[in-house]
């Protein structure tokens, strides 16, 4: 038998696959990934809402109980607003971002091969879900949580936020910086082969360095909740499972979709640049300063 926390994000983690399956149809019939993004980040907000109000409205409309009510704002733990409004800035942001970005380039290379098989394409929709499911992780337990349960805010959700706050800089800083770059470049301002200035000379990848800290700051935030939930039915394995997301975020930026794909395409591009090859014998790949150069 599921443990009632488990049952509690059922819904949520149902509602997140069906969005992004009705999202996935018209995409696999046409053929087209200039909205995968945009329909990532829409699935996160989306999420999120449901996460607060999905309870009342399967109460409600699915069980029949007329009597039960939408509830307010303030009805909902500080740290559940908080936690909420993090992801909905960082969402809203990021898929205005990537959206402006492939408006501008046509396509997504990445899409190139696999969108002409109808199962490989939906079944990269579906890992987005699982992606959107496992990513906000720490929020969707948070919101999960009674109200009632939470405790006051304290030192350590102000250092989970510290986090937060330090990684979403990092990440937006970089992405800027990255196209001021661009422009100067389209504009003949200069013609460098790539970005070595500003935070990029902290690291190589620091956008991405910052989207593991910020959710690594989302996981102590929900670690502040979940460790007296127990009579709720959370307890160790939600700190364990809210961990999955900066480990996931980790894994697959350094590893798989990320860091990988970005070095072998700068490397095959740049491959007889020495001031390149002497940037990356000196600056970190991942983390500021501190990170190993390969």
């Amino acid at each position: 038998m599921l443990q009632p926390g488990l049952r509690a994000l059922i819904p949520t983690i149902g509602f997140i696959f069906a969005g992004q399956t009705l999202a996935a149809v018209p995409a696999v019939a046409y053929k087209t990934e200039k909205y995968y993004d945009l329909s990532g980040s829409l699935g996160f907000i989306s999420a999120v809402g449901f996460s607060l109000y999905g309870p009342a409205l399967v109460d409600k409309y699915l069980r029949g109980n007329t009597l039960a009510v939408l509830p307010s704002m303030r009805s909902f733990a500080p740290r559940q607003l908080i936690a909420s409004g993090l992801v909905l800035l960082w969402a809203a942001r990021l898929g205005s971002f990537l959206y402006q970005r492939i408006q501008k380039s046509g396509k997504d290379e990445r899409f190139d091969e696999i969108k002409q098989s109808p199962p490989k394409f939906f079944g990269a929709w579906m890992m987005q879900a699982a992606w959107i499911s496992l990513t906000a992780m720490p929020v969707w337990l948070i919101n999960a949580v009674p109200a009632r349960m939470h405790p006051a805010l304290g030192a350590w959700d102000a250092v989970a936020l510290g986090i937060w706050a330090a990684g979403w800089g990092l990440e937006v800083v970089a992405d800027r910086q990255k196209s001021a770059w661009r422009a100067r470049k389209d504009a003949g301002e200069h013609n460098e082969g790539f970005n070595h200035d500003g935070v990029w000379t902290w690291s190589r990848h620091p956008n991405y360095a910052g989207e593991v800290t910020l959710w690594f700051g989302q996981f102590l935030l929900a670690a502040g909740v979940l460790r007296g939930a127990s009579a709720a039915g959370f307890g160790p394995w939600s700190v364990g499972l809210a961990a999955s997301s900066p480990v996931l975020e980790y894994c697959l930026i350094r590893f798989i979709s990320g860091v990988p794909m970005v070095e072998k395409n700068m490397d095959k591009k740049l491959k007889d640049d020495a001031e390149y090859k002497k940037y990356k014998a000196t600056v970190p790949c991942f983390w500021p300063f501190i990170g190993p150069v390969n």
